[in-house]
């Protein structure tokens, strides 16, 4: 009688994350044999990764939610689908299933690989809501047989916050990119209106207001110069921008927002520079897609971006919280002449080729797995 086949499960705040950040992933461990479940909360998305031949569950996460009663539930529903899908290894994602799921992870006898992919505002600010989760943090992490990090400053501020034991812990460039998907594209139309584009939640920790004013700065002196906004509104998000203030800076002309989109590399291709002035990242989706597509960029000298831009070779850095230094980098773009604009773009499409291509992130969690599954037997 043959050995059952091992089972995989993914668990993650959205199906939407799970399908457009980790399918390269599942896809390649389908390949190999393994038995794929995807646990995340339904949308639009849970029905693609059925069809896709990947189990799914359906798990009720709120997000932006923090009432205990509510948590303990959640790690009893985890429980209760860990102990019926019987996994062999967790791979966890986003907040809540690295805090809850871990725990539920420890008490169903079921080994969990964590996902740290950025600290987010529970490390930008003191709030009570903030130091409880860091708690939470330190708690959990202790069960995870790995725990990735995709910068080393998140790392070592981790370790040094005696949140996780160094000796577990692991660096992923990211959650890597399919760099022939996000391959370079001219842009069409022979336009000569050089374009802007931020890309992010419309959330202040992006640098949103930064980046909106460095706009209303840069367009007196280039009026021709467009300053697009990409990007869905993020309600419940304590930092969050409003549909009317967004209304607000469209009608002063000073930037245009293109709302969402499930095809953002077509909208890449039709920028001349991508910015992103956030506060903090665990390693930018955004620029390392941008990069891949060949753009320039020019993107905040902190963790998670200036991983990705090197100042003068594929980008700009500008400080953080910081209008003036966005603006005038901003401008550093804007004067420079179109092959130069190129040849900054290649530089960062042969840098996200180089490290940061899928295939690197794939092979190192099929190493951890296999590390994992092979010390079980």
């Amino acid at each position: 009688m043959g050995s059952r086949q091992k089972t995989i499960a993914i668990v993650i705040n959205t199906s939407w994350n799970i399908y457009n950040f980790r399918l390269g992933l599942l896809k390649f461990l389908q390949s190999k044999g393994y038995r794929i479940v995807a646990i995340a909360p339904h949308d639009e998305y849970s029905q693609q990764l059925e069809d896709l031949g990947f189990e799914y569950r359906n798990v009720k996460i709120n997000n932006k939610g923090t009432n205990p009663v509510e948590d303990m539930k959640l790690i009893w529903a985890f429980y209760r689908l860990y102990k019926d899908v019987r996994p062999d290894v967790l791979l966890h994602y986003t907040i809540k299933p690295n805090i809850y799921g871990s725990i539920a992870a420890w008490l169903a006898g079921v080994p969990a690989i964590s996902n740290v992919s950025g600290l987010g505002t529970v490390f930008l600010d003191h709030s009570f809501s903030s130091r409880a989760a860091r708690l939470l943090y330190s708690i959990a992490m202790r069960f995870p047989q790995k725990v990735f990090f995709q910068n080393k400053e998140d790392r070592t501020h981790f370790v040094k916050l005696k949140l996780v034991s160094e000796h577990r812990t692991g660096l992923l460039p990211g959650s890597g990119v399919d760099t022939f998907r996000f391959s370079p594209v001219d842009k069409k139309g022979g336009s000569t209106t050089l374009s802007f584009l931020f890309i992010a939640r419309l959330v202040k920790d992006k640098g949103l207001h930064e980046y909106v004013d460095a706009a209303r700065i840069l367009k007196k002196k280039y009026p021709t110069v467009r300053f697009d906004i990409l990007g869905p509104f993020y309600p419940g998000n304590p930092t969050a921008i409003a549909p009317d203030e967004m209304a607000l800076w469209e009608r002063e002309g000073a930037v245009h927002y293109l709302g969402t989109s499930s095809d953002v590399s077509s909208l890449i291709s039709q920028a001349d520079c991508i910015v992103l002035p956030s506060y903090r990242e665990g390693l930018s989706r955004v620029l390392l897609e941008a990069a891949s597509m060949a753009r320039p960029i020019v993107t905040t000298d902190v963790p998670g971006c200036r991983d990705v831009v090197e100042d003068g070779v594929n980008g700009f850095l500008c400080k953080a919280r910081d209008v003036g230094s966005l603006a005038l980098q901003m401008e550093a773009m804007i004067t420079l002449d179109q092959e130069q604009r190129t040849k900054m773009g290649q530089r960062g499409r042969e840098k996200v080729v180089a490290k940061f291509d899928e295939a690197i992130v794939i092979d190192i969690y099929q190493r951890a797995i296999s590390h994992i599954l092979s010390s079980r037997v």
